[in-house]
């Protein structure tokens, strides 16, 4: 047995990012990826076990024993344990932050505890049941507990306080008798209702049949990587169950991502209907409870499948088979938080690493995965028709400016009141999009045009109705709305814009007695919020549904016949070259939302830019139009996927100390582009300056941004910046390459 182990503790800094040598006490089983207490400095603190080791180099006397282990079993199995250290290599970052992403917070620090449950069982079967129920004649409840019990099952106290009062007291009373047995049990605490009634499995399409036939023999072979393209509505989750039902008869598990927290009640009970109580969630909205349950039944084995958002990824499963990610094309698989690592492309590292089947799907695949397809990198799967043959919604663009023109200053188009109102009328459902939260984007002095700011960000506060409240939506602070400007002292305050409470509360005055719903991250906060507003909708209770981008994509409401996106082209104003990609794929997603039932769907769109083709292309659904346009675009003007873009982020708590850094890296990377004439070939430009927002939660922000072109040479340049984030500086430093936001 090893007598000695090496223990990464749980303290995220740069002076304990190393390995420290403790001994192991006799008796104490010890494996690799194990949580430890042991003893640091004067500190007991948490480590997960790297290695295990016979000799030492160290004193003896110098080496201190582990105090205890938490589990009986790895916490990190060794596959997790090799990606924590790829990815500390390569966002340069503390092994102990990457170890962190493999456990749920809720196990760490040992913030929730097993929870217990009192069961109870009779100990006579048979003949002796009848003796036992005779026996008990003047206490009928405790015949009607024998009764209850008789079928020989372990029955919880919970579910017999059910049905009878106070049931413990005559348990006792059996125990004592020696008819019953009383005992405590864990159990799992479930985020979700188990149990569902099974459904039968549709008839697959000839397009599901064609994919599937691709997909199951390279799960048999535990090797593939794949990129669907299916339209909405075309039964790419019917794909999903049946490939992950294909790895479960072989014995495998599967992670089924998606990119909207929205949406895991809705795929959960499609799983459980379909192949029983299989499948554990992961995701930040569950209790800690829940979460730390759900974990521990996958790392257990009890749950086979995992789904969630982004950090589902990381899920403890043995014999991986299959990782499907839903909406490839998400901005949310990024994490924008250090370690900012991308769950695309952990997921293809553990399918290479653990033997397993990438699908990525989409009805629009993000530029960047489609161009990887075309040279070989993803096999390309397509399923261009709706299940059924049900013909995709007719979409209208509306013309903003003509209907100001007309004199309509309203938030609606005549033509989107005209079909909302016919809508109604017929008893359907509508979604209407906006992708602003609040009741106003802004308040602005109509003195001076000052716009109130954040104090601790570089960023118009938005106005809240319901709290009456100036809110920030990128540090979450809340203020007060000022009676007078900060800067000019004026009374003249104004709301600009529209957000998702502001045409809630137009809709209620246009349409009175009909009943709204709205989804935003206002109303959907809490375990349950995203859950209760849908089942509301989905139930008919509601006949309008207005929301973010959350409402966007994946959700499945056959009654919906109506989508009217209110604000169409705002991303298109984003500071960002992959705006129209954005715009396309959130138009094209929000449109798939209408006519999945038996009646056909209409979208509205409306626009101040309608002739942009990112809109024309999403009105028609033309997914590879607008590929060949924005690709042709983005050749043009050398952007990924033909160049690289990085940038190394200084955030410090004053701007001097900001630009100071970012400035001593320009001048790094300029010196070593003189040495290396190849390496200056590649880069095609770059900058040193504040970032597009200048402070974000109270920390100033620069940044040294860099664009060159995609190869060997650029490669060697990510490599050099990678080492010179990793020096020591004096404020945080962040290295991210083609990162998901460039604000």
């Amino acid at each position: 047995m090893s007598a000695f182990c090496d223990v990464c503790v749980d303290i995220a800094v740069a002076d304990t990012n190393r390995a420290f040598t403790y001994s192991i006490p006799e008796n104490m089983r010890v494996l690799v990826g194990m949580r430890v207490i042991v003893p640091f400095g004067p500190r007991k603190v948490e480590g997960i076990v790297l290695a295990l080791k016979y000799e030492v180099e160290l004193e003896l006397g110098r080496i201190k024993p582990i105090i205890r282990t938490l589990e009986d079993y790895p916490a990190i199995l060794p596959p997790n344990m090799q990606l924590a250290r790829e990815m500390a290599d390569k966002f340069n970052c503390p092994l102990a932050a990457t170890l962190r992403l493999m456990v749920p917070a809720q196990l760490r620090k040992s913030r929730v505890s097993v929870k217990n449950e009192k069961f109870a069982r009779l100990l006579v079967s048979g003949e002796d049941i009848k003796k036992a129920r005779d026996s008990q004649s003047r206490a009928p409840t405790r015949q009607l507990l024998i009764d209850l019990m008789s079928d020989g099952e372990e029955h919880s106290l919970s579910n017999l306080r059910l049905l009878v009062r106070s049931p413990l007291s005559a348990l006792q009373k059996l125990e004592e008798q020696g008819i019953v047995e009383i005992f405590e049990k864990e159990v799992f605490r479930k985020p979700y209702p188990s149990g569902l009634l099974k459904t039968e499995d549709p008839i697959l399409t000839p397009g599901q049949e064609e994919v599937l036939s691709e997909i199951i023999p390279a799960i048999n072979k535990g090797q593939g990587s794949f990129l669907l393209h299916g339209v909405t509505g075309s039964g790419k989750t019917e794909v999903y169950i049946r490939a992950v039902r294909h790895a479960l008869k072989l014995g495998k598990t599967a992670i089924v991502l998606v990119p909207e927290i929205i949406l895991t009640p809705q795929i959960v009970s499609w799983f459980v209907s379909r192949f029983g109580d299989v499948a554990a969630v992961l995701h930040s909205r569950l209790s800690a409870g829940e979460r730390y349950d759900e974990w521990r039944r996958l790392r257990l084995g009890d749950a086979k499948v995992a789904i969630g958002a982004r950090s589902a990824v990381f899920a403890p499963l043995q014999n991986l088979g299959i990782i499907i990610v839903d909406e490839e094309h998400e901005q949310s698989y990024s994490s924008e938080s250090s370690p900012a690592y991308d769950a695309r492309e952990v997921a293809l590292s553990r399918c290479k690493r653990e033997g397993a089947t990438l699908l990525l799907a989409s009805a629009t695949p993000s530029i960047l995965s489609f161009a990887k397809a075309g040279r070989g990198d993803y096999m390309l799967l397509e399923m261009p028709e709706r299940v059924n043959a049900k013909p995709l919604p007719k979409v209208h663009i509306v013309d903003m400016r003509e209907e100001l023109r007309l004199g309509n200053t309203g938030i609606l188009s005549n033509l989107l009141l005209q079909k909302l109102e016919e809508c109604i009328k017929k008893g359907d459902q509508a979604i209407l999009f906006v992708n602003r939260r609040g009741y106003a984007p802004s308040v602005v002095c109509r003195s001076c045009g000052e716009r109130l700011q954040c104090p601790q960000c570089d960023v118009a506060q938005t106005y809240h109705r319901s709290d009456k409240q100036m809110h920030c939506h990128y540090c979450g602070g809340i203020s007060p709305v000022p009676e007078k400007c900060p800067s000019c002292g004026s009374t003249f305050l104004k709301t600009c814009g529209v957000g998702t409470q502001k045409l809630e509360e137009e809709l209620k005055k246009l349409f009175p007695g009909v009943t709204t719903v709205r989804l935003d991250n206002d109303t959907t906060r809490g375990k349950d919020g995203h859950r209760k507003q849908l089942s509301v909708f989905r139930s008919g209770a509601a006949q309008v549904m207005v929301g973010t981008q959350m409402i966007a994509k994946g959700l499945d409401f056959p009654q919906v016949t109506l989508v009217g996106a209110v604000l169409a082209d705002l991303s298109l104003n984003l500071p960002d070259y992959r705006a129209a990609e954005r715009t396309f794929q959130l138009l094209t997603q929000l449109a798939g939302r209408a006519g999945r039932g038996d009646s056909e769907g209409e979208v509205i769109i409306q626009s101040y830019k309608p002739e942009h083709y990112a809109i024309k292309a999403a009105a028609t659904q033309d997914f590879r139009s607008f590929f060949n346009q924005e690709f042709s675009r983005r050749r043009k003007d050398l952007y990924p996927p033909f160049t690289i873009i990085a940038r190394i982020l200084c955030l410090a708590d004053d701007n001097i100390t900001a630009r100071k850094v970012s400035g001593e890296m320009f001048r790094f990377l300029d010196s070593k582009l003189k040495e290396k004439p190849l390496w200056k070939k590649s880069v095609l430009f770059f900058r040193e300056d504040d970032a597009p927002i200048k402070r974000i939660m109270g920390k100033h922000r620069s940044q040294l941004f860099i664009k060159m072109v995609d190869n060997k040479m650029g490669e060697e340049v990510i490599a050099y910046l990678s080492e010179i984030s990793r020096m020591e500086w004096n404020c945080s430093v962040q290295l991210e390459v083609n990162p998901a936001t460039l604000a």
